[in-house]
């Protein structure tokens, strides 16, 4: 044992020598974009995991008021069924034939449970339980069926990260359903149910109370998809100050639709490239 010590104090300098250049080759290999990369999406996948369990956990006790939200939902269906019975025994062939269509919309969509939420007073996040193995993309929108909920911005093949409505990087284009007046959504901060729509002239015919909806011009969610009403109006010289309550209460969002369809990818490179060359197909020689 005596000899050990004498060992150590004698090559002490060429020990930390090599602890230390084992540092170095450590942290330059950190460095590295893939290494990275690695490492984020393997903490992504244990922290959502941990996160999974442990939610699992909270919602035996959620379930009684996740049952009451279904109910209520069929119960708000039923009545629009019972009022509009008339008319829809009128176009019976029609509505059957919109109904099959709008079945298989919905079965396409992917069903993911919340898993795990980091909620501040600028930079929010989502992550579900679904990810590039169930279809899950960057950029695929996530709804429920009152309302948008936010994009997905990271994949992993279990999970996914959500950029919901409420952080001030989210921005998504809108049309109102009244006066079809077009502006773009985003969140500044504070309230999360309340946001704000921006890029509306104060010469536009909007008014409160009327409800928005993502439109043809936005680059990752479909048209249609219920996202506000509009609470409050006030202009100015240029543009309109408006305030809008979201649909969704993200306190209790407990399961999300990822919807597979995206904008068109012709369409997005007609807006951002200044020239698309249409692809002429090329003649065969010969004949």
């Amino acid at each position: 044992m005596l000899s050990f010590f004498r060992f150590l104090a004698r090559h002490t300098a060429y020990l930390f020598l090599l602890l230390y250049c084992s540092i170095s080759v450590l942290l330059m290999q950190l460095q590295r974009k893939e290494t990275l990369e690695a490492i984020r999406s393997r903490g992504l996948s244990v922290n959502a995991s941990v996160a999974e369990q442990m939610s699992a956990v909270s919602d035996l006790f959620s379930l009684k008021q996740y049952n009451e939200h279904l109910l209520l939902q069929n119960a708000r269906l039923f009545s629009t069924v019972v009022h509009q019975g008339q008319a829809i025994r009128d176009s019976r062939n029609l509505n059957a034939m919109v109904a099959k269509d709008s079945a298989h919309a919905y079965n396409r969509f992917i069903v993911a449970r919340v898993v795990d939420r980091r909620f501040s007073h600028t930079d929010n996040t989502i992550i579900i339980n679904a990810g590039w193995r169930r279809g899950v993309e960057k950029d695929m929108a996530v709804l429920t069926p009152d309302g948008l909920v936010g994009r997905v911005t990271k994949v992993t093949e279990n999970y996914a990260k959500v950029m919901p409505v409420i952080n001030k990087s989210f921005k998504v284009s809108v049309v109102s359903d009244s006066s079809s007046t077009y502006g773009v959504l985003s969140w500044n901060g504070g309230n999360e149910t309340l946001a704000h729509m921006e890029n509306v002239p104060a010469s536009s015919r909007l008014k409160a109370g009327e409800h928005l909806a993502t439109s043809d011009h936005s680059t990752f969610a479909v048209r249609g998809i219920p996202v506000g009403k509009i609470v409050r109006v006030s202009g100015n010289k240029l543009f309109s100050d408006i305030d809008v309550r979201l649909y969704i209460d993200y306190s209790s969002l407990t399961y999300v639709l990822v919807s597979p369809e995206k904008a068109s990818p012709e369409k997005l490179e007609i807006m951002y490239n200044e020239e698309v060359k249409p692809k002429i197909p090329q003649k065969p020689f010969g004949r």
